[in-house]
């Protein structure tokens, strides 16, 4: 395998398949909500990600992509522990108890931790103004938490679900790392791979909690797996191949909330304070600054 990087920049095709990813992705958020009604939060996260690797192993197959080297294994492995498991985790604990268009603003504050890591990991070099728009980025979470609090009791899925931004923030940096060796689908395979067999341990309440459900419940857990956790993926790891810079496909990732707010609203009749959705809009406009007036190139 050469390790030469075999990365070639194509913007528009990288802005197509990020928000491909990302109306994939918004969907996710209500279908999750709706599925933790019935199955407990670890229990969806094995059963969404062994379709996922399944799907992805399958395409793998016919598209014979190749193995991954030996001493990228280890990587990989990682890989999915900080970006697909702790995702998975953090969130599904916290979408118990956090209506699907909140969880959805937190999570769209991902690019300020990918922005960050860029800075720290890659060198990537952003002006001033830049850091800026991650302050008021801050700004936003702080109102959505306090627009939260209820009887001065806060709801600690708030926590749980910032936990799930910091581990994407994570994630974009690394699989930005494969895909100098690897292909888009290599990458993504390997990596959700990887996370399903963290997930292995909770095998056990998955076997207690499937018989019981009603069949489109595990219709919809398939769906999650097949479309939002492999697709999805697919198409956001494919956009970072093609794109020149990671934080410029990192900010189609604050579109997410408000298709997810609106699905949620349609489908389970979800709605949140128009505090948080201040928030929310606080968080988008610190992306803005800090993608579209921040970002300097690389130095």
């Amino acid at each position: 395998m050469e390790s030469s990087d075999i990365r070639k920049t194509n913007k528009p095709l990288a802005y197509a398949m990020a928000l491909l990813a990302v109306v994939i992705w918004s969907s996710a958020f209500p279908a999750s909500r709706y599925a933790l009604e019935y199955y407990g939060p670890m229990s969806l996260m094995l059963m969404r990600f062994i379709s996922a690797s399944a799907t992805l192993a399958v395409i793998g197959y016919f598209k014979k992509i190749r193995l991954p080297r030996k001493q990228d294994i280890l990587k990989f492995l990682a890989g999915g522990f900080v970006g697909v498991f702790l995702y998975m985790f953090f969130f599904n604990l916290g979408a118990v108890t956090v209506v699907a268009g909140v969880g959805s603003f937190i999570v769209a504050s991902a690019p300020v931790y990918t922005l960050i890591l860029s800075r720290i990991i890659l060198k990537e070099t952003v002006k001033p103004l830049c850091w800026v728009g991650v302050g008021v980025s801050f700004c936003g979470l702080i109102i959505i938490m306090v627009s939260q609090l209820t009887e001065f009791a806060f709801n600690i899925g708030i926590i749980l679900i910032l936990g799930s931004a910091l581990s994407t923030g994570g994630h974009n940096i690394i699989q930005r790392n494969f895909l100098k060796n690897y292909t888009a689908l290599e990458a993504t395979t390997y990596t959700i791979i990887g996370a399903t067999i963290f997930m292995l341990v909770f095998i056990p309440g998955m076997i207690r909690e499937l018989p019981g459900n009603p069949t489109h419940v595990n219709l919809i857990v398939l769906y999650l797996g097949v479309i939002p956790a492999a697709l999805g993926y697919l198409c956001w790891g494919f956009a970072l191949s093609k794109a020149e810079k990671t934080t410029h496909v990192a900010v189609f990732l604050y579109l997410i909330p408000f298709a997810a707010s609106l699905l949620a609203y349609l489908w389970l009749d979800e709605t949140f304070p128009l505090l948080t959705f201040l928030g929310g809009v606080v968080i988008i406009a610190g992306m803005f600054v800090s993608n579209f007036l921040g970002v300097h190139d690389k130095g």
